[in-house]
């Protein structure tokens, strides 16, 4: 097998409720482990990402502090490490998880490449050690940190496919332009689900 499995920011922060929460991410939190549960050996790696932000700092002016954050560049405070906003949804079953990655440790971060795992490892190193050339996309936000990770990976050639029924993002609007995006960078959108 040379398939990988990105699970992004199914976090509480991320879902309904939370800071930053999202139409239909607890859905998506549901759906990745029912899909887990049917489909984890088609996986050499299973890989979930998380924000994890410094609490004590605007990390690298991420967080707004000082001003209305303009949901572009700045944002409320959100996912900081150590908090209950920054743990996995509660419906997100990672028992089938081989890695975690925690990005925006001090400094913007939406995508899984920006991360490292508890030894330090980077996402591009891991997927080069497991031979892997097929990543396969799902979390929260479409048209955000699923976006960006989905494009790094296509850069960093693998071959990629988003499963558009395991994803939920910030707006209708902008979630259709990143599939498109992604399509157009040669993504395959792919209506999967659990």
């Amino acid at each position: 097998m040379t398939k990988a499995l990105f699970i992004i920011d199914v976090q509480n922060d991320f879902t309904e409720g939370g800071a930053l929460g999202v139409d239909g991410g607890a859905a998506v939190a549901a759906g990745v482990t029912d899909y887990l549960a049917e489909h984890r050996d088609e996986y050499e790696l299973v890989v979930a990402s998380r924000d994890w932000h410094d609490g004590d700092s605007d990390n690298g002016g991420h967080f707004a502090r000082d001003a209305a954050p303009d949901f572009v560049d700045t944002w409320p405070v959100h996912c900081v490490a150590g908090t209950p906003g920054a743990e996995y949804h509660p419906a997100l079953d990672v028992t089938g998880v081989d890695v975690h990655i925690r990005k925006g440790q001090g400094e913007p971060a939406y995508s899984i490449f920006e991360g490292t795992d508890d030894a330090g490892r980077g996402i591009a190193d891991l997927l080069a050690e497991r031979g892997i050339t097929e990543v396969d996309v799902v979390g929260i936000a479409t048209d955000y940190c699923v976006r960006q990770s989905a494009l790094d990976a296509l850069e960093h050639g693998q071959r990629v496919r988003v499963l558009t029924g395991l994803v939920a993002g910030v707006a209708p609007e902008s979630s259709e332009a990143a599939l498109a995006e992604l399509g157009h960078a040669g993504a395959e959108i792919v209506a999967a689900d659990a």
